[in-house]
C-alpha cells in the first residue's frame, strides 16, 4: 500500500519567503487537482447566480504568470497537468471579491499541480497590490535597475536606497492604475505604432533600430523590457490625453488675456532663422584696407545673388564664429538680434539676402532663412477634392478598387467629378460638396493622401491610391502661399495654455486616482 501523500506550503520567518515541498505522487496530485477544480467551479456557479455585479474572471491568467515566475525550476518527470485558463476565463464571470477568492483557489490548485524538482524553491514576493493588479519584487528590482542605469548615463545622483525604492514603487503603482484604466477603456498600442516610435527614438540618437537595440544590450539592459516600457508609456500617454485633455477648457478670453501679457507677447513674437557672413576688417584699418574689404564683401554678396550656396560661402569666406556651421545663427526673436541686424531683418522676406552692412568689426551679409510667428506665417496650401470608396462587410478591397477604377474612367471620359463624388463617395462631409476639401494646410491629411496630393498635377485626376480609410482618387484644383500669421499666433497661444494647464491638471488627476484606488503596500 502506498504511503499517504504530503504537501506543505510553509512560511520561512528568517528569509521572509514562502516555500513549498511535496512528496505527493502524480496520481494523488491528479485526484486532488480534479477535486479542487470541481469544488471551485461549483462555488463560482453559486456566487454568479447570487450576485448582480459581474466582472470577467481574468485573474487565473495573472496567477498562472505569477506561478511561472515564482517556480523557475523544472517540473518532476511524469507530472503533466494543465490548467485550461482560457476555459476558466470564458466560463467565470464574477464580482471582484469573488474573483480574488477564486484566484486564491486557482493559485493553490496550480501550486499543487507543480511538483518541484527542488523541494524548497523560494517564491517571488508580492510588494504591492493595486486594484486588480499586483507588483512583484522582481518587477520592482528590474525598474530600479533600469532607472539607476539611466541616472548613471546622465551622471545623476540617486537618493538614498530606501527613498529610491519607495519612489520607484509609487511610480509602478500609479502606472499600474493608469494601465488598468486604459485596458478597461479599450485602448491599445499596436506593433506598427510602437515600431514607428522606436524608430524615431533611434533616429534622435543618430542610430538605426538595430544599432539602438545593440546599444541597449551592450549597456546590460533587456531590449524586450525597454520595448515593453515604451509601449506602456505610449498607452499611458494616450489615456492621459483623452481623460486629462477633456478636463481642460481654453476660452477665447483666456487666449486674449494671454496674448496681452508680457509672457504672451514673448512666446508669440516673430522669430527669425538667420544666416550670417562676416568679412572682417583688420584692427585699426586704414582707408585702403577698408576699401579692399568693402570690395570683397560686395564680391561675396554678388556671388550669393548669382546662386552660390550661402552655407558653403560662409564656411569659405566668413570670419564669424559660426562660419563652420554654414553661418547659421539659429532661431532668434527681434530682441536677441544684434542691433545692426534687427531693422533690416524685420523688413526682409524669407530667403532674402541683405546688402553688406557696415560695423566696426567689418561687413555683414545676412540671409533670412525663414521667419515664423507674429503676424506673418506663410504656409503653402493646396485646394483639393477627392472621392473615397471604403471596403465594408459586402465589399472587399478588390471590389472597392474596381469601383474606384470605374469612377475614375467615367470622370476622365467626360462625367462630372462633382456629381460622381455626390453619388458614390463614402466621405459624407466632402461628398455633399462634390468631394471638395477646400484649401488644406501641410500635415492635416494622412500621409498617403498628402504624398499623392503633393505630387499631383493641377487639374489632372490622380491614379487610385490606398489609405487607411479606403481607395481614393483626387484632383488638385490650385496651390498658393497663404499668410496664416493671425491664426498661427492664436494657435500658438492656445497650445501654450493647453500645455501649461495640462501639466497642472495631470498632477491633480494622478493624485485623485491614487487616493481613490485600493492599494496595499507589502514592504
Amino acid at each position: 500500500m502506498s504511503s499517504n501523500p504530503v504537501s506543505k506550503l510553509c512560511y520561512n520567518s528568517s528569509s521572509k519567503v514562502w516555500q513549498i515541498s511535496t512528496t505527493m505522487s502524480s496520481a494523488s496530485l491528479n485526484v486532488l487537482f480534479q477535486a479542487i477544480m470541481n469544488a471551485l467551479e461549483a462555488a463560482i456557479q453559486t456566487f454568479t447566480k447570487a450576485m448582480l455585479i459581474k466582472r470577467t474572471f481574468t485573474k487565473t491568467m495573472r496567477y498562472t504568470r505569477i506561478i511561472s515566475t515564482l517556480f523557475p525550476s523544472t517540473l518532476k518527470k511524469g507530472l503533466s497537468m494543465n490548467l485550461n485558463a482560457s476555459r476558466f476565463a470564458n466560463r467565470l464571470t464574477i464580482p471582484l471579491k469573488i474573483s480574488r477568492i477564486a484566484g486564491f483557489f486557482a493559485t493553490i490548485l496550480i501550486l499543487v499541480s507543480t511538483g518541484l524538482s527542488h523541494a524548497n524553491a523560494p517564491l517571488d514576493r508580492i510588494v504591492a497590490i493595486a486594484e486588480e493588479d499586483i507588483i512583484l519584487d522582481s518587477e520592482l528590482k528590474q525598474n530600479m535597475e533600469y532607472i539607476r542605469q539611466d541616472f548613471l548615463q546622465r551622471s545623476g545622483t540617486l537618493p538614498p536606497e530606501d527613498i529610491f525604492r519607495n519612489q520607484v514603487l509609487e511610480k509602478l503603482i500609479t502606472e499600474s492604475l493608469q494601465l488598468q484604466m486604459a485596458q478597461r477603456g479599450g485602448l491599445r498600442i499596436d506593433d506598427d505604432s510602437l515600431n514607428i516610435t522606436i524608430s524615431k527614438i533611434a533616429a534622435q540618437n543618430n542610430l538605426s533600430v538595430e544599432q539602438f537595440r545593440d546599444q541597449i544590450e551592450q549597456e546590460g539592459q533587456s531590449y524586450s523590457y525597454v520595448r515593453d516600457q515604451i509601449r506602456r508609456d505610449l498607452l499611458i500617454s494616450q489615456l492621459r490625453q483623452q481623460i486629462v485633455g477633456r478636463r481642460i477648457n481654453i476660452t477665447d478670453q483666456d487666449i486674449k488675456n494671454f496674448l496681452a501679457s508680457d509672457t504672451g507677447k514673448t512666446k508669440t513674437s516673430t522669430v527669425y532663422h538667420i544666416g550670417h557672413i562676416l568679412i572682417p576688417l583688420p584692427a585699426h584699418a586704414s582707408a585702403s584696407e577698408l576699401e579692399v574689404t568693402r570690395k570683397k564683401a560686395q564680391r561675396v554678396h554678388q556671388t550669393l545673388l548669382d546662386g552660390a550656396s550661402f552655407e558653403d560661402t560662409a564656411a569659405a569666406e566668413s570670419g564669424g564664429q559660426n562660419a563652420l556651421q554654414g553661418g547659421d545663427l539659429g532661431w532668434r526673436n527681434a530682441s536677441q538680434l544684434p542691433s545692426i541686424f534687427a531693422e533690416p531683418v524685420e523688413q526682409m522676406a524669407s530667403g532674402a539676402i541683405s546688402s553688406p552692412i557696415t560695423s566696426a568689426s567689418g561687413f555683414h551679409i545676412i540671409k533670412l532663412i525663414e521667419k515664423r510667428g507674429g503676424e506673418t506665417h506663410i504656409i503653402p496650401q493646396t485646394h483639393v477634392r477627392h472621392i473615397l470608396i471604403k471596403p465594408n462587410e459586402i465589399r472587399d478591397q478588390l471590389a472597392a478598387k474596381n469601383i474606384i477604377d470605374r469612377i475614375r474612367n467615367d470622370i476622365t471620359t467626360g462625367k462630372s467629378f462633382e456629381e460622381m463624388a455626390k453619388t458614390y463617395s463614402d466621405d459624407p462631409s466632402s461628398a455633399r460638396k462634390g468631394g471638395d476639401l477646400n484649401w488644406v494646410n501641410p500635415g492635416t491629411l494622412v500621409p498617403q493622401f498628402e504624398r499623392t496630393m503633393n505630387n499631383a498635377t493641377i487639374d489632372k485626376i490622380s491614379e487610385p491610391f490606398l489609405s487607411q480609410y479606403g481607395w481614393h482618387i483626387l484632383e488638385v484644383m490650385g496651390r498658393r502661399d497663404q499668410n496664416m500669421g493671425k491664426e498661427y499666433r492664436l494657435n500658438q497661444a492656445r497650445a501654450f495654455l493647453q500645455k501649461r494647464r495640462f501639466e497642472e491638471e495631470l498632477q491633480t488627476w494622478v493624485r485623485e486616482i491614487r487616493q481613490d484606488a485600493y492599494v496595499n503596500i507589502k514592504i
